[in-house]
């Protein structure tokens, strides 16, 4: 199957990004949410990074034109469902991926294939809600987008080999290195990274380091290029909290229960980078 339109339900910062990243490989496409100001915003985040490609010299302008000009903004679920290829990128909330996906479904073409970014949320639950099982699998891009090169590919039980192969080659002419994954929760990156920040969580819950020895222990022991607890930040306290509760019930094992700290600031509000306050003050 041919993928001409792409489709991504979501404007927020990994919808966008996902738009962005499609438009600059060739697609057409169509960035849907649910109020204007979402999509105004996910819109103006993609000419923000446009306009920064085109003073660094990555980019001509009349390269970043083109880009901008293949994405189009719209409130009408209608509109999405002309794509070939639809995106959902919308909270990871199961509800609320379900009633987007449900709704969808039942305007899209049977030829359609549906993807969703989830983190962690099970595919074959997901794809429960539709009629087109066969057509529908994970494609979870990891944040900033049009950065990051790795797209985990999560295939359902009932995903056809048609339609693994079809996203496989999308994922190549986007430039994303696609690695495949069993429909399990977490998956595998979270299935690993999530229990790993929630670790460092109860470490500083429980005094035995500062946030700040925490971070550079692992920055400077590890390797890693950002600190477990200033990455939580990055990726949402409520993101993590959600991931590590998918990971408890669906894994069965209370080895997996969220920090008692991460559901405090959660619940207070401080909820990392985007709320300007989480382990680190951001304002």
């Amino acid at each position: 199957m041919s993928v001409r339109i792409i489709a991504v339900l979501g404007a927020g910062q990994m919808g966008a990004g996902i738009a962005q990243v499609a438009a600059t490989s060739g697609y057409d496409v169509i960035l849907r949410d649910i109020e204007d100001r979402f999509v105004q915003g996910g819109l103006s985040k993609i000419e923000g990074r446009l306009a920064r490609a085109v003073e660094k010299g990555s980019m001509d302008r009349s390269a970043a034109d083109m880009v901008r000009n293949r994405i189009q903004g719209t409130l009408d679920m209608a509109a999405a469902a002309k794509a070939d290829l639809v995106i959902e990128a919308v909270p990871e909330d199961p509800e609320l991926k379900k009633s987007v996906l449900r709704e969808l479904d039942g305007l899209a073409p049977a030829s359609a294939i549906f993807a969703s970014n989830t983190s962690s949320i099970g595919i074959g639950e997901l794809a429960s809600v539709t009629r087109r099982a066969d057509r529908f699998l994970g494609m979870h891009f990891f944040n900033p987008v049009p950065v990051m090169r790795l797209v985990e590919v999560v295939r359902g039980k009932e995903t056809s080999e048609e339609t693994l192969q079809t996203v496989l080659g999308v994922c190549a002419r986007m430039g994303k290195t696609a690695v495949e994954a069993r429909d399990s929760p977490g998956f595998v990156s979270n299935r690993v990274l999530m229990p790993m920040i929630n670790e460092a969580i109860l470490a500083l819950q429980e005094g035995v380091a500062t946030k700040e020895a925490i971070d550079t222990v692992m920055k400077l022991g590890a390797n890693h290029p950002l600190g477990p607890l200033e990455l939580a930040d990055f990726i949402g306290l409520d993101t993590c909290l959600n991931i590590m509760e998918v990971l408890r019930k669906g894994l069965g094992s209370e080895k997996y229960a969220p920090a008692p700290l991460l559901r405090r600031m959660v619940d207070e509000g401080k909820l990392g980078k985007k709320a300007g306050h989480g382990f680190y003050d951001y304002a």
